[in-house]
């Protein structure tokens, strides 16, 4: 049987916001036919209300056919677009199903489903902890950005000032004539005079 080929967490897909599993993986788990599960389940069809069971359309269907999530051999020739479960439809085919292997495959199958839905909450934890690190390095980082920017700009105002204004001379040294020391002097006094 292919329940051991595939695991039941690989026939459980997500239409419409519900995981959800087909009629005919259903049908195959409890090794039934798909007719003869289709055939209890319209005996006993007020137990299924649309958030337990619903059909999909043809476009639902041939999506999932085209993204290969179910093989064209797996459609059978059907001439419908198959049922859907839920995981509250799949509890319910319990108590109408009362086989032994129906009854064993169930509880696998509520098995498989609380540990997806125990896995999506720690996804959920786990994103909303990723988020609040990320606003806090978002914070944080804001935080250090506008202190280097402002320290930035008084770098640049001081490196503005140091290009407009040419550095001082300074005092002629070494041997001069005293005409030369007496113009380098004055050249001196008058820039002093500027600064």
């Amino acid at each position: 049987m292919s329940e051991e080929l595939i695991p039941i967490q690989n026939l459980i897909y997500e239409i419409r916001g519900h995981r959800v599993m087909l009629d005919s993986d259903l049908a195959r788990l409890y090794d039934i036919e798909v007719r003869t599960l289709n055939q209890a389940i319209k005996r006993n069809i007020k137990r299924f209300p649309l958030d337990f069971m619903f059909q999909l359309t043809d476009e639902e269907w041939n999506f999932l056919i085209s993204q290969n999530v179910i093989s064209k051999n797996n459609r059978g020739g059907r001439r419908f677009a198959p049922y859907v479960f839920t995981e509250q439809g799949v509890a319910m085919l319990s108590t109408i199903l009362n086989s032994e292997k129906a009854i064993e495959i169930n509880i696998e199958i509520m098995r498989i489903f609380v540990q997806m839905r125990h896995y999506a909450i720690e996804q959920t934890t786990e994103d909303k902890r990723l988020e609040k690190m990320l606003l806090l390095y978002m914070e944080n980082t804001d935080n250090k950005l506008s202190e280097h920017s402002e320290a930035i700009s008084q770098i640049a105002e001081v490196l503005n000032n140091l290009i407009e204004k040419p550095p001082p001379k300074k005092r002629p040294i070494g041997f001069m004539t005293p005409e030369e020391y007496a113009r380098r002097e004055a050249e001196y006094e008058a820039e002093q005079k500027k600064v």
